[in-house]
C-alpha cells in the first residue's frame, strides 16, 4: 500500500471502508491482511474509531463491524441538507443527457410541490413552477410518489377515497382510484411512472422516485418533453436511466 500524505487519517478511513464491506464483521487479522498495514498500527487506530463509536467489536478479540455513530453521522448530514442541494446535481446531468427540462417535487396530501425545476435550452410551456403545485394523480412525478408511499391497491383506493372525486385534467387523467391502484401497480413492476398527457395535452413526462435511504420516497424525479419528443421508446429509454441515476444517488 503506498504511503498516505495524511498518514493515520487515511488508514482509519481505509479501515472504516473495508469494515463496511462485511456485514458479519471482519477480524484483526483479516483486516491486516487486507489493507497490508501492521497488527500495532490497526489496533491503535480502531481503538480511536471504538472510543468514537465509528467502530464497533461486541465481544473482545472478536469480528468489528461499524459503529452506530457512523449511522447517525450520515443520517445527520442528510437531514440538515436541503434536499434540492443533494439532488441538484442529478437534475443537472439528467437534463443535459436528454436535452429536456427536469422537475423534482415531493407530495403533500393530494398534490405535488415542486422543489426544483432545470429548464432545457428548448423549453415548453408548462403549469409547473418552482414552489407551485399540480394533482399528484395525473402527474408523473405525483404517481411515482403515490406508487410507493401508498405501495397497496387497499392504501391507493383509500386515498383517493379520501381526497376524491380526482379531477380529470385531460381526456386522458384517470379519476377512478380502483383504477389508479392497477395503474401504479404497473408503475412498480416497470420502476418508473409515466404521464402520458394526463395533466397537460401535448406533454409527456417519466419521472421516478428517490428514497434518500428512507422506505417511502421523499421526493421524485421526472424528465419532460412535448409528446412529439417523447416517443415509447425513448420514454423507456429515459426510464431506464432514470430508475438507474436515482437508485446511484440514494
Amino acid at each position: 500500500m503506498a504511503d498516505s500524505p495524511v498518514g493515520s487519517v487515511d488508514r482509519a478511513l481505509l479501515i472504516l471502508q473495508e469494515i463496511g464491506k462485511h456485514s458479519r464483521g471482519v477480524t484483526l487479522d483479516e483486516l491486516a491482511t487486507r489493507l497490508g498495514l501492521p497488527k500495532s498500527s490497526l489496533h491503535r487506530l480502531l481503538g480511536a474509531l471504538r472510543h468514537r463509536g465509528f467502530a464497533a467489536q461486541p465481544e473482545p478479540g472478536g469480528p468489528y463491524f461499524l459503529g452506530t455513530e457512523m449511522l447517525a453521522t450520515a443520517f445527520r448530514f442528510y437531514e440538515s441538507m436541503d434536499l434540492r442541494t443533494l439532488v441538484r446535481p442529478l437534475l443537472l446531468r439528467l437534463s443535459e443527457e436528454f436535452a429536456e427540462t427536469v422537475h423534482m417535487a415531493m407530495l403533500d396530501g393530494s398534490e405535488v410541490v415542486y422543489l426544483d425545476k432545470v429548464e432545457a435550452v428548448r423549453s415548453i410551456t408548462m403549469t409547473s413552477v418552482v414552489g407551485g403545485r399540480n394533482a399528484a394523480h395525473c402527474t408523473g412525478v405525483g404517481k411515482a410518489l403515490l406508487a410507493w408511499t401508498y405501495p397497496t391497491d387497499e392504501a391507493i383506493i383509500a386515498w383517493g377515497d379520501r381526497f376524491g372525486p380526482l379531477p380529470a385534467r385531460t381526456r386522458s387523467t384517470i379519476t377512478s382510484p380502483a383504477k389508479l391502484a392497477t395503474h401504479l401497480d404497473q408503475v412498480r413492476q416497470r420502476g418508473y411512472a409515466l404521464d402520458l398527457e394526463e395533466n397537460e395535452p401535448g406533454v409527456r413526462c417519466v419521472a421516478a422516485p428517490v428514497f434518500m435511504g428512507k422506505t417511502a420516497p421523499v421526493a421524485a424525479v421526472s424528465v419532460t418533453a412535448l409528446k412529439d419528443r417523447m416517443s415509447p421508446a425513448r420514454m423507456e429509454e429515459i426510464g431506464h436511466v432514470l430508475r438507474r441515476s436515482v437508485a446511484e444517488q440514494t
